[in-house]
């Protein structure tokens, strides 16, 4: 299982949000590149940047320091935030992303299908649910389809993996939400990864059980900046079972 460290930008700065919540904000750094380097000299096989402001905004805003961080580092990066058309697409793609990931504009069937036509497996889907149901437009709205019908209707566009978030675990260190994470998985068949709610080890261990279902990798936020947890123990934690610590 991979462990992918998140860095989250709004205003230059790499910060965390309680809930996806925009008044519930934590800044960790006012150096994005700086914190990418950390994480990639720390053992990190791949990053999580998202746009914020251009989440709450409905396009990327961050480019260029996007664009910064992935020239900086050796590792794949996957990007998303506000990726709601396909010129927003090929932009993350052109900064050099190894996948671009889409939210909102998912829930168009036919307009996923093209971009999975065009980009293939580059193209990963943000499944963002609140009680079970998906979640759009930065988190704001709720759209009311269940996270398992959405992910049924994404396999058939030909989506092959998703990020699969319970917003209500997100950035609060309570622990991800092992039981909708397998239901999710058993009832797509995507291969998933697990983020929102990780705290420590254990919780690696519980999410590396299911692999088996598809799911192959977790991000990990809040607990990394908080010092909670040590990349090297979150990355021990998903390459041997009993690890303890």
């Amino acid at each position: 299982m991979f462990v992918i460290p998140a860095i989250d930008l709004r205003d230059g700065r790499c910060v965390r949000l309680v809930e996806g919540k925009a008044d519930r904000e934590t800044v960790y750094s006012g150096d994005p590149v700086a914190v990418a380097l950390k994480w990639q000299e720390a053992g990190a096989k791949w990053l999580h940047v998202v746009d914020l402001d251009g989440a709450f905004r409905g396009k990327p805003v961050h480019l260029a320091l996007i664009r910064q961080i992935i020239e900086q580092v050796a590792i794949p990066v996957q990007v998303g935030g506000g990726i709601r058309e396909k010129a927003a697409v090929e932009e993350v793609l052109g900064c050099g992303a190894a996948r671009a990931i889409i939210g909102t504009v998912a829930l168009n069937a036919d307009f996923v299908a093209k971009l999975v036509g065009d980009f293939g497996s580059r193209i990963v889907v943000s499944v963002d649910c609140r009680d079970g149901v998906v979640a759009v437009r930065g988190w704001e709205s709720l759209s009311g389809i269940k996270a398992g019908v959405f992910g049924r209707r994404l396999r058939e566009s030909g989506v092959e993996r998703v990020v699969f978030t319970d917003i209500r675990r997100d950035g609060t260190l309570k622990g991800p939400n092992i039981q909708a994470v397998a239901d999710f998985a058993r009832e797509t068949g995507l291969k998933v990864i697990a983020s929102g709610g990780v705290s420590r080890v254990e919780d690696i261990q519980k999410l590396r059980k299911l692999e088996a279902l598809g799911v192959e990798a977790v991000i990990v936020g809040k607990a990394l900046y908080d010092g909670r947890l040590t990349l090297q123990e979150a990355l021990a934690a998903a390459e041997e079972e009993d690890y303890a610590g």
